[in-house]
């Protein structure tokens, strides 16, 4: 797989993909945040999106996976404090569950925020995403309860940190 910024027509495929991640996670089709998972063009207007693509060339530029980093000034930005990055939304394809995707962009998240200089990376998770949990603690991710916080009604996001 390659890893690069999302282009223009990577867009309706990472968000196909967001949603397809996230489905287990929300209340169904008609769930308001459907839309937004699916909105990729927003997240790399406003943030920088990501994408890993398919290296075979039967498949080129198929998107395995994608993840929305959200530097200073972005809108995206929910936890992160003063020389902090984070991240949003990282999704893998299903399908490519178990290929090391997800590994491979949060490995790209924290070199990306420690080449910008960034001293610790941050994120938050639904309680339920308990998949992703064991990947960021694979990466060296540690709970950060102080920063837990909810969204919305019944939406409960708990927090994550890495030093660089």
């Amino acid at each position: 797989m390659r890893l690069r910024r999302a282009t223009p027509q990577d867009l309706e495929a990472a968000g196909a993909v967001t949603v397809a991640a996230y489905a287990d996670f929300v209340l169904g089709p008609e769930d308001p945040y459907v839309e937004r998972l699916r909105d990729a063009a927003q997240r790399d207007r406003e943030a920088e999106l990501w994408v890993a693509v398919e290296e075979d060339p039967a498949h080129r530029d198929r998107v395995l996976g994608t993840v929305t980093l959200c530097p200073p000034g972005s809108p995206w930005r929910e936890i992160s404090r003063e020389g902090e990055g984070e991240f949003r939304m990282l999704a893998v394809d299903p399908a490519a569950r178990g290929r090391g995707v997800g590994a491979a962009l949060v490995d790209l998240v924290l070199e990306h925020h420690r080449a910008a200089g960034a001293t610790a990376v941050v994120m938050s998770s639904l309680t339920t995403m308990t998949g992703a949990h064991r990947l960021y603690a694979r990466a060296g991710f540690v709970r950060l309860p102080e920063r837990d916080f909810s969204p919305a009604p019944a939406v409960s996001l708990i927090a994550f940190g890495r030093d660089l």
